[in-house]
């Protein structure tokens, strides 16, 4: 064991930038495979931490599987897997980091609804022809519309009939909800955006339903592009009012719809 760590500057957070550090030793091999972490106390030393935020960190690595407890022994490294998917959410109020992901959205959303015009029954079209109706009748009863919003979306992978890229929208629908609440917020403000994006839906509906994958692609891309026109468009006092709510945790959320 050869990793010496620098003692860190008081946080709020200190028990995740210790796991932080930790990790990053564990993946650079640093901190090799079978080899024992530092006692308790030693690595609350060496960060400068208490022991309860080393204590919290460890519990970190534990779920991520990079180490695990030897009875009577100790800590030990673990073979350390394929890093998980996160996203740094720091900036996530920003115009141009909700720019960025609808653009990593419309790559995905365009392949989807392809695929579901290849291989969706009638059973698939007609809960996709449900889900757009629950999400008109939302918004005419002056809801936000943004849980049928994300139900549709949904209805359409499932019509795809590909377990991986439904696992993948399902990771990304986690940073969805609130920032389809801003979005749909801005498109509320004017009536043609509003009759905007029922249009694009209806085209991506009807596009599936022809059983035409080139026109489907096209039509959930050109979705994509104008959510990307109308963020664009919003005015920044619009979004010195709501961007704060795309900063939030996960489960606020970091995409437009």
């Amino acid at each position: 064991m050869t990793a010496r760590f620098q003692s860190l500057a008081p946080t709020a957070r200190l028990s995740d930038r210790v796991a932080e550090a930790l990790e990053t030793e564990i993946r650079a091999g640093r901190l090799e495979s079978g080899h024992k972490l530092p006692t308790e106390a030693a690595l609350a030393e060496q960060f400068g931490v208490s022991r309860t935020s080393i204590r919290e960190a460890v519990s970190r690595l534990k779920s991520l599987g990079l180490v695990a407890s030897r009875q009577g022994s100790g800590l030990y490294v673990l073979e350390a897997g394929v890093a998980p998917l996160q996203f740094d959410t720091r900036h996530a109020g920003s115009q141009a980091a909700v720019v960025q992901m609808v653009e990593v959205r419309r790559a995905l959303e365009a392949e989807v609804a392809g695929l579901a015009a290849e291989r969706s029954d009638l059973a698939d079209i007609t809960r996709i022809r449900q889900s757009i109706e629950a999400l008109a009748m939302a918004v005419a009863a002056g809801s936000d519309g943004v849980a049928e919003d994300l139900a549709f979306h949904r209805s359409i992978a499932d019509a795809a009939h590909n377990p991986f890229l439904i696992d993948t929208l399902d990771y990304l629908r986690q940073y969805l909800k609130g920032a389809t609440r801003v979005t749909r917020a801005n498109e509320a403000r004017r009536l043609d955006f509003a009759a905007e994006v029922a249009a694009e839906h209806r085209d991506i509906v009807e596009a599936i339903a022809a059983g035409d994958p080139a026109r489907a692609r096209l039509a959930a891309a050109s979705h994509m592009n104008n959510a990307i026109r109308r963020i664009r468009a919003a005015d920044p006092a619009f979004w010195q009012q709501e961007g704060e709510a795309l900063a939030q945790p996960l489960t606020d959320g970091l995409l437009a719809r």
